[in-house]
């Protein structure tokens, strides 16, 4: 994980320092001046937005005991303040973790997951969301993300302004148009690596719901199944989720890749068979190259992953 923060930061930097360097730096500061508080601003008032796309509100104890109950033994657990239990009225079987400074952590599970799950898988999949904010892997993923989407502004900025200057002057609008290419190019290059980071962030949250959920390995490993399992099968639902895309990222499972997901469960049935016959399937070239382009890895892989754990 540090060697790709370092990578996405190392790269970042030196492309920063090479365009400062050749063209100036008023208009490019001031870019990526816009761009860091747009992305501060959207963080500190995401949780507000998701909880009015997700259709989601705060779970008390009296609402319901035990998946309060489940929420705060888990957080003792963790060692970490006891988020806020939410519940997102929406049929997909999910889960995810939430906030910012000024709303606060949160963490929640949709009703399509408490349909779906056993009490024991449901207390593995919150013990993964539990690792993500315990690892503050929304702080680190903003943080992240937040460099690409510079350099992708300063590429597209360049290519615009020399190319309307470019009757003015030929030659420097050129090698604008050439920079703001090689921009674009690298701010894609980056997302490569921010999407990679997603994914190892994913294997920590699991391996943090293993070591604080008893016999949690198990646990999360049959509820990751049942939840790509019921989602490819909720295609009307999905589809008129896709506007939910941009939080993908969020979830437990990516909504994306549930027909892929699914398909690969679909000749199997009860919890258990369904999870060593899938740890028999081999990865292929095609399952890799999606996963290079997906923010959660393969089913396989992280299923072999908490068969290690356990």
């Amino acid at each position: 994980m540090i060697g790709t923060l370092a990578a996405i930061i190392g790269l970042s930097t030196l492309f920063f320092t090479v365009i400062l360097t050749l063209i100036g730096t008023l208009d490019l500061v001031l870019i990526g001046i816009l761009v860091v508080t747009f992305n501060i601003l959207q963080w500190l008032i995401a949780p507000y937005i998701i909880d009015a796309l997700y259709h989601v509100r705060e779970i008390k104890r009296s609402d319901d005991p035990k998946l309060y109950g489940i929420v705060e033994r888990l957080s003792a657990r963790s060692k970490i303040k006891m988020p806020k239990v939410m519940l997102a009225r929406i049929p997909i079987p999910n889960a995810f973790a939430y906030g910012s400074p000024i709303a606060g952590t949160r963490v929640a599970v949709t009703t399509g997951l408490l349909k779906t799950l056993d009490d024991e898988e449901v207390e593995a999949v919150i013990g993964h969301e539990l690792g993500h904010l315990k690892h503050r892997d929304v702080q680190v993923m903003m943080f992240v993300s937040i460099l690409p989407a510079i350099l992708y502004y300063i590429g597209y900025s360049l290519m615009l302004s020399s190319m309307f200057s470019r009757s003015q002057r030929e030659e420097s609008g050129g090698a604008g148009i050439l920079v703001g290419m090689i921009a674009m190019l690298l701010a894609w290059f980056l997302n490569l690596f921010t999407l990679y980071l997603s994914r190892l962030r994913e294997y920590y949250a699991d391996r943090h719901s293993a070591s604080i959920v008893d016999d949690g390995a198990r646990k999360l490993s049959e509820g990751l199944a049942k939840i790509v399992y019921a989602s490819g099968r909720m295609k009307k639902y999905r589809r008129e989720a896709s506007h939910f895309n941009a939080l993908k990222a969020l979830f437990i499972a990516d909504p994306d890749r549930a027909d892929v997901d699914a398909a690969q469960l679909a000749h199997f049935s009860g919890d258990q068979r369904l999870v060593h016959e899938l740890l028999k399937k081999e990865i292929t070239f095609t399952d890799k190259l999606v996963e290079l382009f997906s923010t959660h890895p393969n089913i396989i892989k992280r299923l072999k992953a908490l068969q290690e754990l356990a």
